[in-house]
């Protein structure tokens, strides 16, 4: 018996293998785990994203609080400034009590397109603490927000309409993000202790 011969036979015998039925089965499990997770991974990497946005406001919310009280001046983080989805923070050109036109509402475009960094390097001429422009991802958008005044003591302030703006009452002010159906929210009290839910 030749070597070929005796090693088909063999093969035969042996049963290994695949069979169709067996690839079909393994397909449809395959499809059902891969039908199950998906969307569970879907959403998941979408709050992954929504938690990134948020965590990088806050971030600007503690750099814009250790930036007043390290130059002894007024910052304010502007949200929804120059355009949607946008936020930035600004150096108050003012004082609280009297602020500069520059500084109010009305005028918060044109004050939120300053240069940053500022083209005037003179530590004498405001303002010198400006932040860049910060941009949501486009899926994300601020539902609730309120332009916050940190000073130089560290206290928290929010607009108001008056001069100088009050401080956060007993209740935290909410900042709140929103993707799709999902959202987070950043709590700031009158102290500046700054904290996402």
């Amino acid at each position: 018996m030749s070597m070929s011969r005796k090693w088909s036979r063999d093969r035969r015998c042996t049963g290994s293998g695949f069979s169709l039925v067996d690839l079909l089965a393994t397909c449809a499990v395959i499809a059902t785990v891969s039908a199950i997770a998906v969307p569970a991974i879907t959403n998941s990497i979408e709050g992954q994203r929504l938690g990134m946005e948020t965590r990088a406001v806050e971030r600007e919310l503690q750099i814009a609080r250790l930036s007043a009280v390290q130059s002894n001046q007024p910052i304010r983080v502007r949200f929804n400034c120059p355009a949607t989805g946008q936020y930035k923070r600004v150096e108050l050109l003012g004082t609280v009590n009297t602020p500069a036109a520059d500084d109010s509402d009305s005028r918060a475009g044109v004050r939120c397109a300053y240069p940053y960094p500022s083209t005037d390097r003179d530590p004498l001429t405001r303002p010198n603490n400006d932040g860049p422009k910060m941009t949501l991802n486009p899926k994300v958008t601020f539902s609730q927000v309120q332009t916050l005044e940190f000073w130089p003591n560290g206290t928290v302030h929010v607009a108001s309409g008056s001069n100088p703006w009050p401080l956060i009452g007993s209740t935290p002010v909410t900042l709140t993000l929103t993707k799709g159906t999902s959202t987070k929210s950043i709590t700031v009290n009158s102290l500046g202790k700054i904290q996402l839910q």
